[in-house]
């Protein structure tokens, strides 16, 4: 063991605190495990031994401090006489200098009296005989003149040898392990040649074939005729020795795992000094260990989170252990970094306590969390606060004391859809950038901007009073919507219907301000572009229908209780091709809705993409048993509204519900609108090319009324062109709408797609159609929209009659 600035290191490499006294100096080294005695020059006890009291008669070593050799020993001839509390006993004397202090002796005394006889013992002396016993003791006396070696009863047993037998120094060394008998050869000679005292441990072989290792103390006498004899003692310490390594074992095990552990681990003392560290933490804090140790616990923490000592760490856990939930680090460069700490008291081989501290290092993992959270709250294309945001934020100010001064301002961009459709989504995203930026730059302090979806930008006030009131807000943020962006090189004008709402005197919650403030906004639009409106008890009222509405919507959804009417769509001789599934709403007060009347509320709840999963799933279910009524079955159209094929699992969803029907992939067609199709991504439209080869047709609604010019047509990823009902109302006196049904119908014929008229209602409007060579028509002139039993009827009647003239 060696001196390592202020601590011992063991030669395992296990740190050890060193050992002192309360005196704070080393404390000396512990007398041998037999009947020893520590005494000045002029014989005064300062030590004892545990064993020396219990040969004495004494309750214990601290009666026999201050007492002098001269009064406890006296010689007998060859023997010493031992005065104890309970008489005489004979012993041999082992004397020899403290090798720390030569100014001190060591005394061993040794109960010889068993060499002889053990019949006439004391019981006192039958009980110290049974302790050497227990303790595996044993003397032993020899004669160098003679080479006859005296052996106790107790060390016979020890090394497994007949007392009758003649022991010999040599026949004893035979027994000793070979690779220590030249090592115990060399240390008996001070002793047998100087007289010197001796000390050794080393193994023996039984007669057995059993090891044992033994601890021999050995010292020179004089006895009555001048001769000299050794005498000593040996003890078993196999047992001892066996629990020592399997110590330090564990030890180095420990040590090892301490080392290649990547999380830093540290121990500190009492006074919550660092002593040792492994390199982990050395490379966590970027210090070597000479300039960690010594450095306090406190030290090393971050100012802002000291002020809580490892002991309070753990007072919580019975002063044992405790996880810290994290405590910023400072490195060399002064960098924080947070560590997750796991405190543990415990303690050294000589009873010193010290704290066993792990630093997990969760900086990254923080920085991951702080990133996930920020995705989670913010809006990934501006960078501001998203729906979820806005939501926690008003909550939190609703619940403050300024409740009834916090504003909200929903901002919708007029005619944003045009722009996007017109320019492209990169330059619709560019535009929304910038008009972040806007509102980041130029609201009043206290204000804070967000992005919900789309289009819709969110100005939070915590206090309107400090604003100037609802009306100068407005004005302000509408000033900050209605500008002029350059956007691909050209300027684009925008502006923005705003609707605002304050807390009314009823309380609200975030929710409800952020809901009345949107259908505020829904009110201005509804005036005209730019417009502000102000939410009041009409529009609350409004929209809390609107809530109740999309409450009992997403019950209906859950329960399954909407239900599809069929339309069918018929060729020039009247058979039916495909069937259109329209969704319908038993509403239990309202009656029978149609979508007109609550797709706008599936729309402001997110249900546009549950209700197209619902139809898409009942409607291929039930086509997949109808009658078929010719050689061509019939097809079954879906309009597509919240599924797009813009979603990464669009393709996976509609495959796995078309399998799951078992309706054929030939009679499954898909209905979008124009602005859906356009400027598709080619990934999307690759995917689109998946379900088209295994028979999917996709078809173009109302064509004609989106942004896209006739000259797009050749892009769209669609097989069906459906002339929208408001050029088909007009087409038998409206020349315009005349010249626009011909030129979709012929266009479609040039590129291969099939042609179909929507809102055919007469029989003038369908010859006129059927002039331009439409493919198929779609209206009350044939069919009304139809529950599924009585869709099945019609399909087992056959054609359907073609009505004749006018």
């Amino acid at each position: 063991m060696t001196e390592h600035n202020g601590g011992y290191r063991h030669a395992s490499g296990v740190l050890r605190m060193p050992e002192v006294d309360v005196g704070g100096r080393l404390d000396p080294e512990p007398l041998p495990e037999a009947p020893a005695l520590l005494s000045t020059s002029d014989g005064t006890v300062i030590r004892a031994t545990p064993q020396a009291a219990t040969l004495t008669g004494e309750f214990s070593p601290v009666a026999l401090i201050g007492r002098n050799l001269r009064d406890l020993l006296v010689a007998d001839g060859d023997l010493v006489r031992l005065r104890g509390r309970r008489g005489e006993l004979g012993v041999r004397v082992l004397t020899w200098p403290h090798h720390a202090n030569m100014r001190l002796t060591v005394t061993v005394l040794v109960d010889v009296s068993d060499l002889v006889d053990v019949s006439g013992l004391t019981d006192e002396r039958r009980k110290l005989h049974d302790a050497q016993r227990v303790a595996r003791l044993g003397t032993w006396e020899w004669d160098p003149e003679t080479n006859v070696t005296r052996l106790s009863k107790i060390l016979c047993e020890v090394i497994g040898r007949n007392r009758d037998s003649v022991s010999t120094h040599h026949s004893y060394l035979d027994h000793v392990h070979p690779e220590d008998r030249a090592r115990v050869r060399d240390a008996w000679r001070p002793l047998s040649e100087e007289h010197q005292p001796v000390e050794i441990e080393h193994r023996y072989i039984r007669p057995d074939g059993a090891v044992r290792i033994l601890r021999l103390h050995g010292a020179p006498i004089e006895n009555c005729d001048g001769r000299t004899l050794l005498v000593g003692t040996a003890q078993d310490v196999t047992e001892q020795r066996a629990a020592v390594t399997r110590m330090e074992r564990s030890s180095q095990r420990f040590t090892d795992l301490v080392t290649v552990t990547p999380v830093g681990i540290g121990l500190f003392d009492q006074a919550e000094r660092l002593v040792d560290a492994n390199d982990a933490l050395c490379v966590l804090l970027d210090y070597s260990l000479d300039q960690l140790r010594g450095r306090t616990a406190g030290r090393m923490t971050h100012p802002d989170d000291r002020g809580t000592a490892l002991g309070d760490l753990c007072a919580g856990d019975g002063g044992r252990h405790r996880k810290v939930p994290q405590r910023r680090l400072v490195r060399s460069n002064g960098q924080p970094v947070y560590c997750e700490l796991h405190v543990a008291l415990s303690v050294q081989d000589d009873g010193t306590q010290f704290w066993l501290v792990v630093f997990q290092d969760i900086t990254e993992r923080r920085r991951t969390a702080e990133s996930l959270r920020f995705q989670a709250t913010h809006d990934e294309l501006t960078s501001l606060p998203n729906r979820a945001a806005v939501k926690e934020i008003l909550g939190r100010m609703l619940e403050g004391p300024g409740a009834d001064r916090v504003g909200v301002l929903f901002c919708d961009l007029d005619n944003f859809k045009r722009i996007n459709d017109s320019l492209g989504h990169d330059a619709g995203d560019e535009l929304l950038v910038a008009l972040a930026r806007r509102l980041e730059e130029g609201l009043p302090e206290g204000c804070i901007a967000a992005r919900l979806s789309g289009d819709e930008f969110v100005v939070i006030c915590a206090n309107i009073d400090v604003a100037g009131g609802v009306d100068s807000l407005a004005t302000e943020v509408g000033g900050l919507l209605r500008t002029a962006v350059p956007v691909y090189g050209q300027l684009v004008r925008v502006s923005a219907s705003i609707g605002a709402a304050v807390p009314s005197d009823t309380e609200v919650g975030g929710a409800d301000l952020l809901r009345f403030a949107d259908a505020a906004m829904f009110e201005a639009k509804r005036r005209g572009a730019g417009r502000v409106s102000m939410a009041n008890p009409a529009l609350m009222a409004s929209a809390d229908r609107q809530l109740r509405l999309e409450g009992q919507l997403r019950e209906a959804l859950n329960n399954d209780e909407l239900m599809l009417y069929y339309q069918p769509v018929v060729d020039g001789d009247g058979s039916i091709i495909s069937v259109e599934a329209l969704l319908r709403w038993p509403h239990p007060e309202r009656g029978m809705l149609s979508p007109g009347a609550f797709l706008p509320v599936a729309e402001q709840g997110d249900l546009l993409r549950e209700l197209d999963r619902w139809v898409l799933r009942t409607a291929l279910r039930e086509a997949a048993s109808w009658p078929e009524p010719g050689a061509r079955p019939v097809a079954i159209a879906i309009n597509m509204a919240g599924l797009v094929p813009g979603d990464h699992d669009f393709v996976d969803l509609v495959a796995d519900t078309v399998a799951e029907s078992g309706i054929d992939w030939h009679r499954v067609v898909l209905e979008l609108v124009e602005t859906a199709l356009v400027d598709l991504p080619s990934r999307s439209r690759q995917a689109m090319g998946e379900l088209v080869d295994r028979g999917v047709r996709f078809a173009v609604d109302d064509f004609g009324t989106g942004y896209s010019s006739l000259a797009r047509l050749k892009e769209l990823p669609a097989q069906i062109i459906k002339v929208d009902r408001r050029f088909v109302s007009g087409v038998d006196g409206d020349t315009s709408d005349f010249a626009v049904a011909k030129a979709v119908v012929d266009m479609a014929r040039a590129m291969g797609r099939q042609c179909i008229a929507e809102g055919v209602e007469t029989a003038t409007q369908f010859h006129v159609l059927s002039g331009i060579d439409v493919d198929a028509y779609q209206g009350w002139l044939f069919s009304y929209p139809m529950p599924p039993a009585e869709l099945r009827t019609l399909l087992s009647l056959g054609p359907l009659r073609i009505p004749q003239g006018t």
